[in-house]
């Protein structure tokens, strides 16, 4: 496999970086305009749909730890664990279709149940 085979796991991973490191931003210069993101809470099209699901998550990580990553040139899975201000630790995993350097498609699967355990710890 050449460096240029790796084309999707490349934009994968430098997502990954950049909304894990807090820079938003910058995570979005690689989301399609037009991405199709299945999430457990549904479908999400477009950009500024995935904007407001993934923001509000990303404003409360406060680390990440890679697990594994995987791609080619066109599809790339990213597996890490989060630490976010309610759960100390929340998987998750993205399945992404990568075209022209932009994320065109995107399925997440993360673990909600430490979410809901945290939720219900705080309501009486």
């Amino acid at each position: 496999m050449t460096d240029t085979d790796d084309a999707a796991l490349q934009v994968a991973l430098a997502y990954h970086r950049a909304w894990t490191g807090h820079d938003f931003e910058q995570a979005m210069s690689y989301i399609d305009p037009d991405i199709v993101c299945d999430a457990p809470a549904g479908r999400l099209t477009g950009a500024e749909a995935f904007r407001a699901f993934m923001g509000p998550f990303t404003a409360i990580v406060t680390g990440s730890q890679l697990i594994a990553a995987f791609g080619d040139g066109t599809t790339a899975l990213v597996m890490y664990d989060t630490a976010t201000r309610p759960v100390a630790q929340a998987p998750g995993a993205e399945c992404v279709t990568v075209a022209d350097g932009r994320i065109t498609y995107m399925r997440i699967i993360f673990d909600r149940l430490p979410f809901e355990t945290a939720r219900q710890a705080v309501t009486p």
